[in-house]
């Protein structure tokens, strides 16, 4: 059965995004497969008033879903701390839910502690681990660049273990 998973790393200025194609044999299970699609960045750029920002994420997430019509949309639980941009990063993921739910696909959200503990065997896992562990699980020889988009493929990853 192969399913095509979409990653995002919700962000307000950077929206990271990555697509792979998994490939699960349930007869014999050392066959099972991953390869990366695509990754990359939504951006937003910062001189440009709010209402046109979230509008640029919906529209550019709505090409990427068209572009690559996944079968589930993996993403970053939003968790609150102390900086200027929460509410910001709030908004964006409010844009991000009701794209998903135009296109009726099915999400799964994990908590960054998840992540890193599908990626690199521990929750507080430090960014280069994960990244270089989303480098080895997808066979490449670089870790995918921006951090944002790297992030994406460590959620898109964390669904595929999860499954």
């Amino acid at each position: 059965m192969q399913r095509k998973i979409l990653g995002l790393d919700p962000g307000f200025a950077i929206l990271g995004f990555g697509v792979i194609i998994c490939q699960k044999d349930e007869v014999n299970l050392s066959t099972d497969s991953v390869e990366l699609l695509d990754f990359g960045v939504i951006t937003t750029p910062a001189n440009t008033p709010l209402e046109q920002r979230l509008c640029t994420i919906y529209d550019d997430l709505h090409t990427v879903i068209e572009q690559f019509k996944p079968d589930l949309v993996a993403i970053e639980k939003f968790f609150f701390y102390r900086m200027s941009n929460t509410i910001l990063v709030a908004q964006a993921r409010g844009i991000i839910m009701l794209v998903l739910g135009q296109h009726r696909l099915p999400i799964v959200e994990f908590a960054p502690s998840q992540i890193k503990l599908a990626l690199a065997g521990y929750g507080k896992a430090e960014k280069h681990e994960v990244q270089e562990a989303v480098a080895r699980e997808l066979d490449l020889d670089y870790i995918p660049r921006p951090d944002d988009a790297a992030d994406a493929l460590a959620i898109a990853l964390t669904a595929w273990f999860q499954s």
